[in-house]
């Protein structure tokens, strides 16, 4: 497998010690603290990675480790935004995440490819074989929907809910 680019956990650690984005994941958390659905804290950020990196690795997408990983910490960070002033969390997302990739060392080129997922990522645009796909199916696939207390009563459609483990 050819990596598109140059891997460097570093710049995920500079990203998890980062105070905007430190910040941003308390007041996510606080914000749900009485939320009876999925949870946008770090235990889904990192099962969204770890998702997200093995279809990386299975489909052979070449996409680094570190690039899958800061796409997936970031792109519910706008719901600290979303919580407060109504704007849809992948949109504020995607402006609060440039600053943060910026201070973590990652490329221009690595910035525009992770904004881009983490602003699309409530919808499947049918392409494969980009971030969007791995962030869109990764998201998804961390939902546990078949053993959630709230099931009956949750928004996602019953297509769109896991049912089972599925890969």
């Amino acid at each position: 497998m050819t990596e598109r680019f140059v891997i460097d956990m570093d710049r995920v650690d500079k990203i998890l010690k980062n105070k905007e984005f430190l910040g941003h994941m308390e007041a996510i958390a606080e914000a749900e603290t009485t939320r009876r659905f999925c949870l946008h804290g770090f235990e889904h950020s990192i099962d969204v990675a770890r998702i997200g990196y093995i279809i990386n690795l299975e489909e052979k997408l070449g996409f680094g480790k570190d690039v899958v990983y800061a796409m997936a910490f970031l792109h519910d960070l706008g719901r600290s935004v979303e919580y407060i002033e109504g704007i849809p969390h992948h949109q504020a997302g995607a402006d609060m995440a440039t600053g943060i990739l910026r201070e973590a060392d990652y490329t221009d080129d690595e910035i525009s490819q992770i904004i881009d997922a983490i602003s699309h990522h409530k919808k499947y645009d049918g392409e494969e074989h980009n971030l969007r796909y791995i962030l869109y199916r990764a998201d998804k696939l961390s939902r546990n929907c078949f053993v959630c207390p709230s099931y009956e009563e949750c928004y996602w459609s019953e297509d769109m809910k896991n049912k089972t483990i599925i890969f």
